[in-house]
């Protein structure tokens, strides 16, 4: 059975479309990280890759096309064959209970 693989941005970077001298972190990331850093028995059964802000991401390409590069993204091999993946944040929360037994975020 292989692992699932959670893309990240890098903790901070800059934007070029924004003059490039700010440092920036991405929000949702950052929620992720922290379930990562707070359940740490659950986080090490996924692959964690962080990627730089610019795009193209290659390896998120590589893993799920290049229409799909929003970060974060939770990637896994469906049973049926094939990949799933999950990139908008209520979506990939909903994944991390489901498949991780992360708990779910209170309404």
């Amino acid at each position: 059975m292989s692992r699932d693989t959670l893309f990240l941005l890098e903790h901070d970077f800059a934007d070029p479309a924004l003059g490039g001298e700010r440092v920036f972190y991405c929000k949702d990331c950052m929620t992720i990280e922290g379930l990562l850093a707070t359940f740490p028995d659950r986080a090490a059964n996924i692959d964690v890759v962080r990627v730089a802000w610019p795009r193209p991401r290659p390896a998120v390409v590589a893993a799920i096309g290049e229409a799909n590069q929003n970060l974060p993204a939770l990637v896994w091999t469906k049973e049926e064959g094939g990949t799933g993946f999950a990139n908008e944040i209520e979506a990939l929360l909903a994944a991390l209970a489901t498949r991780h037994g992360f708990p779910e975020r209170h309404p």
